[in-house]
Formats: structure tokens, sequence, C-alpha cells
């Protein structure tokens, strides 16, 4: 099971449930490490002091801000520890909000929070409420030397967190969403919602991975098998032209799905009340 990374208390009026938050989802890639070529030999990073000139030890080392050019403010742990927010320990809740109100782009970690054995009634009891009202909330919590604002929604009976940027860490960009000069047909906006239709289906995220790194693992056992690798072909796009002709092609090229099963109607209708519910 994922290591605990924060524990505390849910706070929800005058109701504090005992929690601790672990890591949902974490990134699966292959590491490579830095070697010498000339002697196949592992490089190893050291922290070197160019005014003492030597090497020096972690124990050694303070945090610093630099306030002006190689002039630095030195910070102790026990400093920090001092002006640490109650949010270190205490997550209270300070609104509900509906979870479509919220741009997804202000997600950044996800963590399921999960109740400690004294406050598992008060938990479930937030969790159905929230569930049943439709809310999600929003509260704030302080890790890592560091205070996020956090949305918690309920899923799958649990309460999912997910820590947020604040609106000054997104980034804005000028020609993001312009639409001067550009006109489009109705046939057009027919066509490419017909491609669209024809592309829908449930999300299954399981039907998704990553093809590059399985081509990365497949590299690394044929190099170790002496075999030779093969390219990946690459695919030749080009600026459209005729918007008209690119979707009729587009369309005529979709594999026609085969009409549903009763089963699988049924299935699909379990989904969406599913769906409906969450």
């Amino acid at each position: 099971m994922a290591g605990t990374v924060w524990k505390g208390y849910l706070a929800f009026g005058m109701i504090s449930v005992p929690i601790r938050l672990h890591v949902a989802a974490r990134d699966e890639k292959v590491s490579f490490n830095q070697i010498h070529r000339e002697c196949n030999g592992r490089i190893k990073n050291q922290v070197y002091c160019p005014t003492c000139d030597r090497t020096v030890e972690r124990s050694e080392l303070v945090k610093g801000y630099e306030y002006a050019k190689d002039r630095y403010v030195l910070v102790e742990e026990p400093e920090l520890d001092k002006i640490a927010p109650p949010s270190t320990q205490t997550m209270e809740i300070l609104q509900f909000v509906k979870l479509e109100e919220v741009d997804p782009l202000f997600f950044d970690v996800s963590y399921y929070a999960v109740p400690e054995d004294p406050g598992r009634k008060p938990y479930q009891l937030l969790v159905d409420a929230m569930q049943q009202t439709g809310y999600c909330a929003i509260a704030k919590v302080a890790m890592s030397q560091r205070e996020h604002t956090v949305i918690i929604r309920p899923r799958h009976h649990g309460l999912t967190l997910h820590t947020m940027y604040y609106p000054d860490e997104v980034r804005q960009l000028s020609e993001y969403g312009n639409r001067e000069g550009i006109e489009l047909k109705p046939q057009e906006l027919k066509l490419a919602q017909q491609l669209i239709e024809s592309l829908a289906g449930p999300f299954e995220p399981q039907q998704y991975r990553d093809e590059y790194q399985e081509k990365v693992k497949a590299m690394l056992e044929a190099k170790q098998q002496g075999q030779e690798i093969t390219a990946t072909p690459a695919r030749r796009l080009a600026p459209v032209i005729d918007l008209m002709e690119a979707l009729q092609k587009s369309l005529a090229d979709v594999p026609k799905k085969p009409p549903q099963t009763e089963a699988e109607e049924a299935l699909a209708d379990k989904r969406a009340a599913q769906k409906a519910s969450r």
C-alpha cells in the first residue's frame, strides 16, 4: 500500500474526522542512469562548494534564500516549523461547490483520503451527504512546507482529494482561444459533429496504454540480446486545404460500429446511471 503523505483531521463544522492521505496516482516509466561511456561506470552526483573548493556532506547543508546577488538569508527547519499554518494538522472545509464549476486546468496531484477507525462513521456521513447533494468541498492543507487549496469529491464510497494550482500559477497565453477571422460553415460543423459522434464511446481507461514506454522496454530487451532496433514509421501530416473534403474522408475511414446487443445496451445504461450518481 502507498505510504501516508499527510496525517491529521478533516474538519466539517464542529465535526472532525481523523484521516490519512495516500497518493492516488503516479507516473510509471523506464528510468535511466547516467553512465560514463568510456568505462561503463555509473556517474555519482556530488555536492561541491566552490568557495571551500571541496565536496561537502549533506549534513553540512542548510536552506538559503537569495535576496540579492550572492547574498542569502539562512533558514533552519525549526524556524519553518514555528510559522506552519493550522492546516498542517487540520484540513478545514471552507466551502462546497459543484464539480462542474471547477476547471480541470486547476487540478494538480490526486490523493485518497482514508479515515482512521474512530472517524469512519462521520467520514461516511460526509461522503454520503456530498454524494446526495452533488457538492464537492474546498479546503486547505499544508504539506511539504506549502499550503495547498484542495478540492475533495466523493468517489466510489470514499473521498478523493486533488491539490489545485492557484490562479497566479495558471499560465495565460494571448493567442489561446483567438477566433478572429474564423468563419465556420454550417455543413462543416455538422460533419465535425458527425465525426465526433462516430468516435464517441464510454470512458474505459484500461484500453489506453503508454505505447512509447512499451517500445522502450522492447528496445532494451532487444539490445540485451544483441538484436537490431526497428525504427517506428513516422506518420506524415500536412495542413488541411479543403476542410469539407478532409471531414468527409475522415467519416468514411471510421469503422462502422456493430449494433449493440441487449446485454451491451443494459451495460451502457448501467454505466450511465453510475456516472449520473457520482
